[in-house]
This record gives C-alpha cells, sequence and structure tokens, in this order.
C-alpha cells in the first residue's frame, strides 16, 4: 500500500500549499491513503469545519490533530459528527471524537490511524504509551488492520523514538509532528516499522516554526509580548514522509521524506 503522511498544515499559506498540491500527488504516486496534521490550519491555531472539509476535498482521507486540537472552539462540536478527524487517543474519557479510527483505503485495505500527544513538555495528559497498547491489542496489524499509522505529537525527540520502538513490527508508521522541523532520519526500524522523528510542517519556512518572525523575535530579545503571533504568508514548502507498506504483513518496504516547493531543498519518493 502507498501511503503519504503531510506534516502540520500551518496558516493561510500551508493551506494553499495542500490544496494545490495533494490532487496532483494523489494521482501521480497512485496513493492509496494519505493522511494530514491539520491542527495548526487556522490562523495556526486548531482547525474549523470549513478548513477540514476542504482538505478532505482535495484528497485527505483522514486529519490527525494535537494540542491545539480544540483552539477553534467549534471543533468541540464538529468533530463528534467527522470520524475522518482524529484528536489525541490519550485525551481523557469523555473528550469529544476519536483518538483512532480505522479507514477504508482505496483498494479496501483497512488502515487504523493513532493520533497521541507526548507529555514531556506538554499539557499533562493520560499516558500516551497505555493508549497506544490498547488500541494496537483491539486491533492488530495483520489482523484487525492492513496498515497502521501513529501520528505520535510531541515535543521531544526522545519521547518520539521511545514510541517508535515501543510499536516498533506492530505498525506501519510511527511519525512525529509539533516541532514543525522536517528530520533526516527516515529510517525502517529493526522489526520493520517506518519511522521519522519529524513530519516538518507545510508553512512558509521564512518565519520561526510557521509564524511571522518579527513577534517571535521581539519576544526573545525583548521578554514582552507586543502582539498575536501570526502565521507567515510566504510561499510554502509541503512536507511530510511517503511509505509502502508489505501487503502481506502490513509492515514497511520504503520510506522516504517530502519536502516539496518554497524554500526547502526537494525531495522525494524515488521508487514510486
Amino acid at each position: 500500500m502507498r501511503l503519504l503522511f503531510i506534516g502540520d498544515i500551518v496558516g493561510r499559506a500551508g493551506r494553499v500549499a495542500l490544496l494545490d498540491q495533494l490532487p496532483t500527488l494523489r494521482r501521480r504516486w497512485n496513493l492509496d491513503f494519505v493522511i494530514v496534521n491539520g491542527e495548526n490550519a487556522a490562523g495556526g491555531f486548531g482547525i474549523t469545519e470549513a478548513i477540514c472539509d476542504e482538505f478532505l476535498e482535495a484528497g485527505a482521507d483522514c486529519i490527525t490533530l494535537g494540542n491545539h486540537a480544540f483552539d477553534q472552539r467549534e471543533a468541540l462540536v464538529f468533530i463528534e459528527r467527522q470520524p475522518r478527524l482524529i484528536r489525541p487517543v490519550n485525551y481523557p474519557p469523555g473528550t469529544p471524537g476519536h483518538g483512532s479510527y480505522l479507514f477504508e483505503a482505496r483498494g479496501g485495505e483497512r488502515v487504523l490511524v493513532m493520533n497521541v500527544m507526548g507529555r514531556v513538555f506538554m499539557d499533562p495528559l493520560d499516558d500516551g504509551f497505555a493508549a497506544v497498547e490498547r488500541e494496537l491489542s483491539a486491533c492488530p496489524l495483520g489482523l484487525g488492520a492492513d496498515a497502521i499509522v501513529i501520528d505520535m505529537h510531541a515535543e521531544t525527540t526522545s519521547e518520539k523514538y521511545a514510541m517508535g520502538h515501543f510499536a516498533d513490527g506492530r505498525a506501519s508508521l510511527v511519525v512525529g509532528t509539533h516541532t514543525h522541523v522536517p528530520t533526516a532520519d527516515a529510517q525502517i526500524l529493526p522489526q520493520g516499522t517506518a519511522y521519522l522523528t519529524d513530519a516538518g510542517m507545510t508553512g512558509d519556512y521564512d518565519s520561526v516554526i510557521g509564524m511571522d518572525k518579527e513577534e517571535p523575535v521581539r519576544r526573545f530579545t525583548r521578554r514582552i509580548p507586543s502582539g498575536r503571533f501570526e502565521p507567515a504568508n510566504g510561499p510554502a514548502t509541503l512536507c511530510g514522509v511517503a511509505v509502502e507498506t508489505d501487503p502481506k504483513t502490513g509492515l514497511a518496504l520504503k520510506i522516504a521524506p517530502v519536502r516539496l516547493g518554497g524554500r526547502l531543498a526537494p525531495t522525494g519518493p524515488d521508487f514510486w
């Protein structure tokens, strides 16, 4: 199966890049399933129903979130009627929406998508490792699902790597989000799980992790806020990761980082 995961969409620049490029990528790479992290899509903070619908219409099969999941208050309502929008699985019981969902890919394959949030330097949610264990036990790779993707929305590299090894051999892909900078460690772990510490953002890289650089620089140099953080609106780079899985096992055969457009050097899968 051909999977594409696209990193955090930041503001209007990120949305434009996704809407412009995703329909073409689905056709050119003959993709079976596409996941997009959309937690920064609405002005850098959260997602609206209109934006969610745009992403799905453009070719996303599923949208994951993170620590900004409910910054747009309407998300508390529409997430209940939109199963393709996934919030972190380790939110407390009773939180609206789903933390994981079993989808059907283009060819009928079953794809389990999980969104989990780290706890180091982040909100103190429930234990993400225990939550992932419950989901993997309930829907094992090769039995309940033909592919499993875990979006590990976390601050620290160590916690993301720990999740990768924790799920190695039991998931098709563990990919990090949240820090907005693409890492160079795309690999297949020893037991067959594809791993990347951070997919990077889909946004303007002439910025401070997607935000217009003036206000963050002022805060670092003067220590006094002088305005809101606003997304940078220059040309965006679409960042993510492409994975091909073994139809017999659901484990990864190939992995490649994706960077298209904007300021970063382009790269993509050469195996498609």
